[in-house]
């Protein structure tokens, strides 16, 4: 490596339980905020000024939280918990109150995909009672778009991602499934574009780069694989990265990208360039598994960091790559 590895700029104490999902909130907001959400039902809004938080959600019913996103400019917040539950939660008043919910039946670890379709609606994808469906709806109205159900047995929904191309008929979804299959769905006509299997066990995450139509993914093995979506919306195996140690929690691209962050069950962050996969960095600091990952965008980019959060019940933030640093 270039550098040593650094140490991170601080650490985050009191989530109360492991941190199963991280979301940077640093635009529209009069200081840059962090949400967590633990496997003990709570959801902190951390001030990243103070180092503080600013609000604690009770949620969920103690149930654990899986992910955690803000929509419409910051004024609300959107939370998935194991009581098969979605829940919408209003910024601006500071109750702590959920003003909707949507009921998912789903009893796995999949967490839901969210993409804006304007400033007031936005489409929210995750697997259903039926292990194997996945559900869209549009928010706030709770209007079923549609549900996608592979027509060979691929197992349960592991992972998903939803996206809106720059050109093209409508929102494509990428979605792993517990035998190792990645399947890319067109979401307008309800149809399968394209499959592959890309690990031999369960797919435990993926990220996909929407610019580049480039994707990876991983499982419980000691590699990462990655792929392409060609012209013809097919995805296509690239090379492979090989861990030191198996199990990867969570797959974070940055929003410039030149930076994959992986959250290890090693206890482990490893930083790679997305570019050519080139090892950069592994960040030791964490006690026990690391099972989520975030990169903030804020608008000056220098500011940029990363945040992990771990079974250890700490999150840790970094400072990396932020000024130039050849990242290939």
């Amino acid at each position: 490596m270039a550098h040593p590895a650094p140490s991170p700029i601080y650490c985050l104490r009191g989530a109360g339980g492991p941190l199963n999902t991280l979301h940077f909130c640093c635009r529209g907001t009069d200081a840059p905020l962090l949400f967590s959400g633990s496997a003990k039902g709570t959801i902190h809004m951390w001030n990243l000024n103070t180092r503080r938080p600013e609000e604690t959600f009770e949620a969920h019913g103690g149930s654990s939280i899986l992910w955690v996103r803000t929509l419409w400019s910051a004024d609300s917040l959107i939370s998935q918990g194991r009581d098969m539950q979605v829940c919408l939660w209003d910024l601006r008043g500071g109750s702590g109150q959920a003003v909707d919910s949507v009921f998912t039946g789903s009893f796995g670890f999949c967490q839901c995909s969210l993409i804006e379709t304007d400033q007031t609606k936005s489409l929210l994808a995750f697997a259903t009672e039926q292990s194997d469906e996945i559900k869209i709806i549009e928010i706030p109205s709770k209007t079923t778009v549609c549900s996608l159900v592979p027509e060979t047995k691929l197992g349960m929904v592991m992972c998903l991602k939803l996206w809106q191309p720059d050109s093209g008929p409508g929102p494509l979804l990428l979605a792993g499934y517990e035998d190792g299959s990645l399947l890319l769905w067109n979401v307008t006509q309800r149809s399968e574009l394209s499959q592959v299997k890309a690990h031999p066990e369960p797919v435990m995450c993926l990220t996909f780069d929407p610019q580049r139509l480039r994707g990876i993914s991983g499982s419980a093995e000691t590699k990462l694989s990655s792929w392409i979506l060609d012209s013809q919306n097919n995805i296509q195996l690239q090379e492979s990265v090989e861990l030191v140690n198996p199990g990867v929690s969570q797959l974070c691209i940055r929003a410039d990208g030149k930076l994959l962050a992986s959250a290890g069950w090693d206890h482990r962050v490893r930083i790679f360039g997305w570019k050519k996969l080139r090892p950069l960095a592994v960040l030791q600091y964490h006690t026990d598994m690391v099972l989520s990952v975030a990169f903030s965008d804020p608008l000056d980019p220098r500011q940029r960091l990363l945040a992990a959060g771990s079974k250890d019940q700490r999150i840790s933030l970094w400072s990396i790559y932020n000024e130039g640093a050849a990242t290939g």
